[in-house]
């Protein structure tokens, strides 16, 4: 990067040169531009993680490079007594990007069970709220190539199906605010070297090597699995190919909400049509999942076994009404109707 791009007098901007002249930073940075290709403002969710920081570092030259402007927003769960004196101690570390972190806190009852769950869902919440309020429509998030593989081998444990193993995509959207993974292609120990280089130190979060969570327990398999010769080159080009069987299923499943339902307006709920429910199985069984993913705004989908249960109602009982994803479902006659549940 050449001072024509950061302007050397200023002192962050010296600080940041002279991290890009480690080579290997360097490359992850270049890695990093190829890949975000964003031309519009942008956030960043900071946890404080390796990941997490190199991802404060990568997108603040980006933002300086492409003239953006950018906040960091990082959100206290309050789920720990040293959560609040983490959260400051990594606002202290991003003021050697003279970067101002802004602390969103949980406030509330905290769950006892489903922990991470939860705690995922209401920080998406309270980012996303953010994110409309400052009228900006990027969100980066810090998930790299370990955070995809350990995704695979939970949905299978959960029984997902061909999209739920292989959804973790660079580029979501929840809402209509756009969520960017722009480190997919990462390994967790390249983006280490950036952290440490940049910042010497992060935040731990001890629940990483808590056993007693899923995460953690698939996180010890796969790197049991790495000592039997795991190839993450060529579980990554499993996952591709997989994706591109997936691109031909989405299609279809495009097609059938495109066709067999209507979006009411005026009483702002969906009607299904009988022919939703005649297309292949897994067809069906996607097209309902987005269904009560946009009504509901959910940003995870409900579980597959209970969007099974549901179908086999509507096709079996001639009319009912139940509740499923903040949805509530009601069969009339041959149709389905599908509205936000108050």
């Amino acid at each position: 990067m050449s001072p024509k791009n950061l302007n050397a007098s200023n002192k962050t901007h010296k600080f940041l040169l002279n991290q890009l002249k480690d080579k290997q930073t360097s490359k992850i940075y270049k890695k990093f531009e190829k890949n975000l290709k964003l031309k519009e403002d942008f956030i960043v969710a900071v946890s404080g993680g390796p990941d997490s920081l190199a991802l404060c570092f990568l997108s603040k030259i980006y933002s300086i490079k492409k003239d953006l402007k950018v906040k960091y927003l990082h959100v206290d769960h309050k789920l720990r007594n040293n959560s609040t004196k983490e959260a400051k101690f990594l606002k202290l570390l991003l003021k050697k990007l003279s970067t101002n972190l802004e602390i969103l806190t949980w406030v509330g009852k905290k769950p006892k069970s489903n922990i991470q769950s939860i705690a995922r869902d209401k920080r998406y919440a309270l980012i996303i709220n953010k994110a409309k309020k400052l009228k900006i429509n990027n969100i980066l998030l810090g998930h790299h190539n370990d955070d995809l593989i350990e995704n695979f081998f939970i949905r299978i444990l959960r029984g997902s199906g061909l999209n739920g193993m292989v959804s973790f995509d660079q580029r979501t959207n929840l809402s209509n605010i756009n969520l960017i993974r722009p480190l997919l292609k990462f390994s967790k120990k390249n983006l280490e070297h950036t952290t440490k280089k940049v910042f010497k130190n992060y935040v731990e979060d001890p629940s990483n090597k808590n056993d007693e969570f899923k995460r953690v327990k698939i996180r010890n398999f796969i790197k049991n699995l790495e000592l039997e010769g795991l190839d993450n080159d060529k579980f990554n080009l499993t996952i591709k190919n997989l994706k591109f069987a997936n691109e031909s299923i989405k299609y279809f499943v495009e097609k059938n909400l495109k066709d067999n339902s209507t979006i009411t307006n005026i009483n702002k709920f969906v009607i299904l049509n009988k022919n939703f429910f005649l297309q292949p199985e897994e067809v069906v069984f996607r097209s309902l999942t987005e269904v009560l993913k946009a009504v509901g705004k959910k940003y995870y989908p409900v579980r597959g076994k209970k969007i099974d249960n549901l179908i086999y109602r509507i096709k079996n009982d001639n009319s009912f009404m139940t509740t499923l994803g903040n949805c509530v479902i009601k069969k009339v006659n041959n149709s389905v109707l599908v509205s936000k549940e108050r």
